[in-house]
This record gives structure tokens, C-alpha cells and sequence, in this order.
């Protein structure tokens, strides 16, 4: 067992410190996340999701960097990739319109204007709503029509769709609590 650690020992150095930059890069990006969406107002859920989102993106990208480190040539780890965006790929396509609804919910968590108890009316020329923004989530939008009715609406269709901002904080005036 000892002979493994002298043998390998640039190697756990370099992992190490790979493993540990990726820790920092983490926090800096966990951090800034948080400060811009308390500045804008967005919900604790979301942030969560988005940490959630980076720290799997840099666990991907700490196991390619390891894979090299440790003598992983190019050509197999391109076998492997291949292997599995081509399966990736084939189920990617059935379910291409949930992962565009996870995608808009992240452009939405950067660029949106609308934030939770906002009313808004989105022109929809087939089934036009007016109703205030309960949730926003990975896939969709919980929104309250004024009937009391809640309707998922999905992240795509919300980039989609013009929308109107018809009042700032309505979640306070439009909704009694019994």
C-alpha cells in the first residue's frame, strides 16, 4: 500500500490541488449566485438549484481533469464520450422539451423580471392569463388566476410569450389568507 502513494504521489499532489481550486472556484461562484439573486429578489429555491446545477457541472469537469491526470489517454476517454452523448443523445431527443423548460428556467434565474407575487398577464392569443406568480421552478411556473384556480405554466413557453408586468408585489394586496 505504500509503494502505491510513492509511486503516485505527483499525481495525488496535482489531484489534490485540482480537487482543491475546483473547491474554491465553487464557493466564489456559490457566493456570487447568492449575492445577485438576494439583490434581485429571487426566491431561496431557485438559488438552491442553481448551486445545485454548478456544483454538478464542476464535479463533471473535476472527473475529465482527474481522468487525466491519472494517464487516461484522449482516445479512449473520446470513446467513452462518444459512447455516452450517443445514448445521451437518443433520450435527450424524447425528452427534449423538459430539458428546454430547465434551460429557460435558468436563463430565467439570470434574465427575468418578474419575481415571485408579481401579477402578469401573458397575450397568448388561445389561452390568454392574468394571474400572479406563486413559484417559479426548474420546469415551470405556479401562477394563482384570480378565480383562485393554480395553473402550471411551462419555462419555455414563458420566453415564448409576450408578458406584462400588471403589478409589482400583488401577492400582498390580491390574495387574502383565511
Amino acid at each position: 500500500m505504500a509503494s502505491f502513494f510513492t509511486i503516485n504521489q505527483d499525481k495525488l499532489i496535482i489531484s489534490g490541488v485540482v480537487l482543491f481550486s475546483l473547491l474554491i472556484i465553487r464557493y466564489i461562484i456559490n457566493f456570487t449566485i447568492t449575492k445577485v439573486a438576494r439583490k434581485n429578489g429571487i426566491n431561496e429555491a431557485r438559488i438552491r438549484l442553481m448551486r445545485r446545477y454548478v456544483t454538478v457541472t464542476l464535479f463533471l469537469i473535476t472527473l475529465l481533469i482527474e481522468a487525466f491526470v491519472f494517464g487516461t489517454e484522449l482516445e479512449d476517454l473520446a470513446l467513452i464520450f462518444s459512447s455516452i452523448f450517443a445514448v445521451i443523445g437518443i433520450g435527450l431527443f424524447a425528452i427534449w422539451s423538459i430539458l428546454s423548460n430547465v434551460t429557460s428556467g435558468i436563463i430565467m434565474f439570470f434574465n427575468f423580471p418578474y419575481k415571485v407575487g408579481d401579477k402578469i398577464e401573458i397575450h397568448d392569443k388561445d389561452f390568454p392569463i392574468k394571474a400572479i406568480i406563486e413559484d417559479i421552478r426548474a420546469f415551470q411556473l405556479h401562477l394563482r388566476l384570480e378565480n383562485g384556480d393554480l395553473v402550471t405554466y411551462p419555462n419555455n413557453l414563458m420566453l415564448q410569450k409576450a408578458v406584462t408586468l400588471v403589478e409589482k408585489d400583488a401577492i400582498d394586496d390580491g390574495i387574502d389568507t383565511i
